[in-house]
């Protein structure tokens, strides 16, 4: 190579060097990133590099093509670590339930339910008790109350149509037993 003086020249240097080793770099940066667009990024960084440095390439000490691709593969490797020390970036969570903005309906609804069940009959509200808050089966709450298990699932019946009838009073809502 002659000597490579000035912007023109360099930009002719950089000519000659894409023309004669542009095909090896970019499959060689292709097989170290794995990704062509990348490979290209690193083609480009790589020989405006030799761009910079004209003037050792130009000296006529080693291999032309040995100093690109030495050059390339110190370029994958700067970016590799430099992925490795930024943190990962972290995408929205969406494992997660999103925040309720106001829980007073929950309370609400929990405060009118306990007042329906002051209104019951007493082996109702046991019954609901037992099978919905303590989360116990019908044999549990029969056990629990001293009941047949048979008695435990009429009176969660007609309780269930007591407490529907105390909360949304309205015609044909009587409940008898």
């Amino acid at each position: 190579m002659g000597d490579y003086r000035g912007p023109e020249t360099g930009e002719a240097l950089v000519r000659s060097l894409y023309a004669e080793h542009g095909r090896s770099l970019l499959a060689y940066a292709t097989r170290l990133t794995g990704d062509r667009a990348a490979a290209e990024d690193v083609v480009q960084e790589t020989l405006l590099r030799a761009w910079k440095h004209a003037d050792d390439l130009t000296a006529g000490k080693g291999s032309v093509r040995g100093w690109l691709l030495t050059v390339a593969r110190n370029i994958v490797t700067d970016r590799a670590r430099a992925r490795a020390v930024r943190p990962t970036e972290v995408g929205d969570v969406e494992d997660r339930p999103p925040v309720e903005a106001d829980h007073s309906e929950s309370v609400v609804n929990t405060m009118v339910v306990l007042d329906a069940l002051d209104q019951v009959s007493p082996e109702h509200r046991e019954v609901l008790v037992q099978l919905y808050y303590r989360g116990r089966s019908v044999a549990e709450a029969a056990k629990e109350l001293g009941v047949p298990p048979g008695t435990v699932k009429s009176r969660s019946y007609y309780a269930l149509r007591a407490l529907r009838a105390v909360m949304a009073p309205g015609p044909g809502a009587e409940v008898s037993r």
